[in-house]
C-alpha cells in the first residue's frame, strides 16, 4: 500500500498545533484493557510444529539486540560481546549473529571496530537514558556525537513526565529534532527507535497515543522499554504497539518496527512474541529489519534451545558465555 495525498496532509496537519495533535491522540480509540489481555493471553497459548520451533528459534536470534548498558562498561567487555554477537555458538558455524549490538555513545566505536563489516549493527542509546531529562540541546549533542562514531541505529527515550503531562508537542518535536541529528554527512541517517518507557504510562490508551506520536514524529521503531523500569516489555502492551504499526501502514504505505525489551527471558516466551507478531502485524514483520527483542539474557536459552533441537543433547547455562 502507499501513502495517499490525503493521509500525508491529514497527518501534517495533525502536528501542525498542540491542539490539533491533541485532539487527534485523545481520538484514537479506546483500548479495551480487558479484551487486550485477554487476546495476548489467548496468543500465548498456540502451539508451533518442531519445525517450525526450529525456524523460530534461529529467528528470535536473528532479531536479538545484545545489549550492555552499565556504568561498568569496559572496552573489553564490548569487544567480546560483539564478537559474541557475531559468533553466538563459536562451536557452530550455521547459528545465525544477532541483529545489533547496544552500547552507551561512548562505547560504540569500540563496537564498531569489532564488528567491522559483519553486518551486525551497532545500536546507541542517547538522549539521557533513561531517564530521558535533559535539555534538548544535550539530548541533540549526545545524539550526534553517537552518529559521528559510527552508530547504526538510535535508541532515544522520550519525556515521559512531559507526555503524562499533556505536552504532547514538546515530545513530538524532540523526536523530530533527533531524527535529524541522525542523519551523515553522506546523506544516510541512523535509524531512529523511541522508547516509551511503557512501565510509567499507566495506561494501555496512553501506549497506543505514544506509538502514534512517535510515528508521525518520523520513529522508525518503536520500543517499549529502557529496561531499567519495571514492568518492562508485556504481550499485551506489545499487541497494542503491533496494531499500531498494523494500522499506521494501512493508512501511510510507512512500515515502522517494534522491539519489546526487558523481562523476555525464555525462548517459550520469544515464540510467543514471535507468534503474536505473525498474528496482529502480519508475516511482513517477522524479519529482524521490523522487529526486534531488548533482551541480552535471552540469547543464552536460545542458544540452549537450539543446541537440544539440532543434537538432542540439552546444555547447561554455564556452556555458553554469560553476558
Amino acid at each position: 500500500m502507499t501513502a495517499t495525498a490525503s493521509n500525508l496532509d491529514l497527518y501534517a496537519e495533525v502536528t501542525r498545533s498542540e491542539a490539533s495533535l491533541r485532539r487527534f491522540l485523545h481520538g484514537l480509540p479506546g483500548v479495551d484493557q480487558v479484551g487486550a489481555d485477554a487476546r495476548a493471553a489467548g496468543l500465548g497459548t498456540r502451539s508451533i510444529k518442531t519445525s517450525a520451533k526450529v525456524y523460530a528459534l534461529d529467528l528470535a536470534i536473528r532479531m536479538v539486540d545484545l545489549t550492555t548498558l552499565e556504568g561498568q562498561d569496559t572496552p573489553g567487555k564490548v569487544r567480546a560481546l560483539a564478537s559474541k554477537a557475531m559468533r553466538p555458538d563459536p562451536a557452530d558455524p550455521s547459528c545465525p549473529q544477532v541483529a545489533a549490538v547496544c552500547v552507551y555513545p561512548d562505547m560504540v566505536a569500540t563496537a564498531k571496530e569489532t564488528l567491522d563489516s559483519s553486518g551486525v549493527h551497532v545500536a546507541a542509546v542517547a538522549t539521557a537514558f533513561p531517564s530521558g531529562r535533559a535539555a534538548l540541546d544535550i539530548k541533540l549533542a549526545d545524539t550526534r556525537d553517537a552518529v559521528e562514531a559510527g552508530a547504526d541505529e538510535i535508541d532515544m527515550v522520550i519525556d515521559r513526565g512531559a507526555f503524562l503531562s499533556g505536552r504532547y508537542q514538546q515530545v513530538f518535536d524532540e523526536i523530530v529534532a533527533v531524527k535529524q541529528a541522525c542523519a551523515r554527512s553522506n546523506g544516510e541517517s541512523a535509524h531512529l527507535k523511541v522508547i516509551f518507557e511503557t512501565g510509567e504510562l499507566q495506561t494501555y490508551d496512553n501506549v497506543r497515543r505514544a506509538s502514534w506520536l512517535a510515528m508521525m514524529a518520523g520513529a522508525d521503531f518503536i520500543k517499549t522499554s529502557t529496561g531499567k523500569v519495571q514492568p518492562a516489555a508485556t504481550l499485551p502492551v506489545t499487541l497494542i504497539m503491533l496494531e499500531a504499526v498494523r494500522d499506521f501502514r494501512e493508512q501511510t504505505g510507512t512500515m515502522i518496527g517494534v522491539k519489546p525489551a526487558g523481562g523476555i527471558r525464555t525462548a517459550k516466551d520469544a515464540i510467543k512474541y514471535l507468534v503474536m507478531v505473525n498474528e496482529i502485524a502480519g508475516p511482513d514483520w517477522l524479519d529482524p529489519d521490523w522487529f526486534r527483542f531488548g533482551a541480552s539474557t535471552l540469547l543464552n536459552e536460545l542458544l540452549m534451545q537450539r543446541t537440544k533441537m539440532t543434537t538432542g543433547r540439552y546444555s547447561g547455562p554455564d556452556y555458553f558465555t554469560l553476558d
